[in-house]
């Protein structure tokens, strides 16, 4: 009887415990993907990368030679394997502005797997490579 109320005792201990933030939390940048099934290669000329804190994320463009632009900052939240989007910033006129996208997302290793239907049709998958 001691035995199991211990087990029990231990087993709460562990689930009281989670991994503190997001998985998504860190910098991460763009390798292509595939847009209504066409392939969509990364960029030669900058770099596109994202960068998660718990619950906001920025979008910017790298280029040699130039200052680093922020294209995009928003929340996001994650349910399961779905993690919520909404835009609250565009440096480009943007239909998405506020608005909030469902992303399926698939985490191996260190590549982010990003999969939706956007408002206008289109059905993207990017890939994301961590960087740190």
């Amino acid at each position: 009887m001691r035995k199991s109320v211990l087990s029990i005792i231990f087993t709460l201990f562990l689930c009281a415990f989670r991994p503190d933030g997001s998985p998504l939390k860190g910098t991460w940048e763009y390798r292509g993907g595939m847009i209504n099934g066409k392939l969509d290669g990364a960029p030669k000329d900058y770099r596109l990368q994202r960068v998660y804190d718990d619950e906001h994320y920025k979008a910017r463009v790298i280029e040699d030679g130039e200052k680093t632009q922020i294209y995009e900052k928003g929340d996001y939240r994650l349910s399961a394997d779905t993690c919520f989007e909404t835009q609250t910033y565009c440096m480009q006129e943007s239909k998405l502005l506020n608005k909030t996208i469902k992303y399926n997302y698939i985490l191996t290793n260190d590549t982010l797997k990003l999969l939706s239907v956007l408002p206008n049709g289109n059905k993207v998958e990017d890939y994301w490579v961590k960087l740190k």
